[in-house]
């Protein structure tokens, strides 16, 4: 899957502010990437992810 791809979803998902760790995950699956391609995708458009799972980020 394209950059581009990646991105514009990760815009569509995000289009009401943050995205939560869970549906950054599930994005992910959907789009069939790795986590980690869905996590740059936000860094690059300074989109923020919250309620991490991990206890990372709040």
């Amino acid at each position: 899957m394209e950059k581009q791809e990646v991105e514009a979803a990760v815009k569509l998902a995000a289009k009401d502010g943050p995205l939560t760790c869970h549906d950054a995950r599930a994005l992910a699956e959907k789009l069939g990437v790795e986590y980690r391609v869905v996590g740059q995708a936000c860094n690059d458009l300074g989109v923020k992810v919250r309620v991490c799972e991990l206890g990372c980020f709040e």
